[in-house]
């Protein structure tokens, strides 16, 4: 908005001004009206020029603080659908999923199939052993989610940290059940991560509908509305998942 009003300004004022100096100005001095035009001039390409590298500078930052945000959201995910293994639900806090990663294991398990004797079967069939096949799971071992996930690397601690942004802004977390089936959501507003930018493109961000970039108001993962684990965000933000 700002660029097309910069431009449109430009155009309206050069024309009113050239009409002007031709129709009422002296010959003797048009040289300085010229000058002073030049000038008019360039201070609104300058401003115009500003409008579009401020623009290209702040799409340029919002994607360096997007990947940051979703680098963490995907820990998050992925912390929780450690967590729904485990407890067969989502946490909904954050202080219970990072003592799950500090303190708990998920087993390594191993599924075989077995021949057993099927009593009921040799019974009828007057003592005739009859075998059936049943699916026995076996725990070789079992892995601390802690090395699993984040190889021995400590950020799990301040996994509720947005990281960038707005000083001390924090993800909001949330966890239930829709239709009995176990959902969760993690998400930021897009203005507590541009933080310090431009009021204006940071609105006109929160707005965006592009499947490209990062969808809506905030940056999410999972959602409580319905059964998804994924983020809002698309092709633009090449965060791998």
């Amino acid at each position: 908005m700002k660029v097309i009003i910069a431009i449109v300004v430009i155009i309206l004022l050069t024309v009113a001004i050239v009409w002007l100096i031709d129709k009422f100005v002296p010959k003797k001095l048009k040289p300085v009206i010229n000058l002073l035009l030049w000038a008019l001039i360039i201070f609104l390409g300058y401003i115009t020029f500003n409008s579009v590298y401020d623009e290209i500078k702040f799409n340029k930052l919002k994607v360096e603080r997007y990947k940051v945000v979703i680098d963490r959201l995907v820990d998050i995910r992925d912390s929780q659908l450690a967590y729904k293994e485990l407890n067969g639900e989502y946490a909904g806090t954050f202080d219970k999923l990072i003592t799950f990663i500090e303190n708990d294991s998920i087993p390594i398990t191993q599924r075989r199939d077995t021949l057993v004797l099927d009593v009921e079967r040799t019974r009828a069939f007057g003592g005739v052993e009859t075998f059936k096949t049943e699916t026995l799971i076996d725990t070789l071992s079992y892995y601390t989610v802690r090395d699993s996930i984040f190889k021995g690397d400590m950020r799990y601690k301040t996994m509720a940290d947005v990281g960038v942004g707005k000083a001390g802004a924090k993800f909001t977390l949330e966890a239930g059940k829709l239709d009995d089936i176990p959902v969760f959501q993690a998400s930021v507003d897009k203005a507590l991560v541009l933080d310090g930018e431009d009021k204006y493109l940071i609105e006109k961000e929160r707005q965006a509908i592009s499947i490209a970039g990062v969808k809506g108001a905030t940056v999410k993962i999972g959602s409580m509305e319905e059964v998804n684990t994924s983020g809002n965000w698309g092709k633009d933000l090449s965060v791998k998942e």
